[in-house]
């Protein structure tokens, strides 16, 4: 079922979820400082891809909190928005329900990827 939730997860939005991890980390290796930012961006773009059947434990901690915080000024808010927006769309259907939330569960993740680990 696994499989078949993520292919279809695929299809109906989360290429663009992905995507949007990727253009992140893209953007944040181009500088040295932002390096760090983008490979975790890039860890997080397989669970955007792939979401169902993962788990993300969030963490804690004063420098995640710190780099956090930088993180949600400038790339966690649009995109912990863009997230919310679609999964409520997908929420309206019975069957989109679950679509719905792995889009929340993913703009979680948008506020605060510093710290949390996918398993």
């Amino acid at each position: 079922m696994r499989l078949l939730g993520n292919i279809l997860w695929f299809i109906f939005g989360g290429f663009f979820s992905g995507l949007s991890w990727c253009i992140s980390g893209t953007l944040w290796c181009i500088t040295i400082v932002g390096i760090p930012y983008g490979k975790q961006c890039f860890k997080f773009a397989s669970l955007a891809f792939w979401p169902f059947g993962k788990e993300v434990e969030y963490g804690t901690g004063t420098v995640s909190f710190l780099v956090n915080i930088i993180w949600t000024i400038f790339f966690g808010i649009p995109m912990a928005i863009g997230n919310v927006i679609t999964g409520c769309i997908w929420c309206i259907t019975i069957i989109g329900i679950p679509f719905g939330k792995q889009f929340f569960k993913i703009a979680k993740l948008s506020l605060a990827p510093f710290g949390s680990k996918v398993g």
